[in-house]
């Protein structure tokens, strides 16, 4: 059981950046999984945005944030951020953060389809919510 608790949610104009941070607790191991960035809107379906293999740093993008967002690891503060740039009205949703359980294969425990499919991950943070106006 993994406990997460995202902040660095707000308001922001159309062309403009955030940064998410994600901060896990309750294990004694923060390595050997992956962790996950997600965002829901009104009427749409999850979808996984960012991925990072904590340890080995691998990462996996949707291809709607690739080259926008990046991912990144604080094995020291047990955190994953995601840093938004370029951010557009269509970036408006609840960002969730999630943790997979320890993987026994590493970073290829898991393709990168499934680095960034909902049903993979175990643990969920509560959620910031993300609104980008025009």
């Amino acid at each position: 059981q993994v406990h997460l608790v995202e902040s660095g949610g707000g308001s922001v104009q159309s062309g403009g950046s955030l940064r998410l941070s994600c901060a896990a607790s309750g294990i004694p191991t923060f390595r050997g999984r992956y962790m996950g960035w997600f965002r829901q809107s009104p009427g749409k379906e999850r979808e996984g945005i960012a991925s990072i293999y904590v340890g080995s740093g691998r990462t996996h993008y949707h291809d709607r944030v690739l080259g926008r967002f990046t991912i990144v690891q604080d094995i020291a503060k047990q955190t994953i951020d995601l840093q938004m740039d370029r951010l557009t009205p269509e970036d408006t949703a609840m960002y969730t953060c999630a943790a997979t359980e320890p993987l026994p294969w590493g970073p290829a425990s898991f393709n990168a389809l499934q680095a960034l499919q909902a049903s993979r991950y175990s643990d969920w943070g509560q959620g910031t919510q993300v609104t980008v106006s025009r």
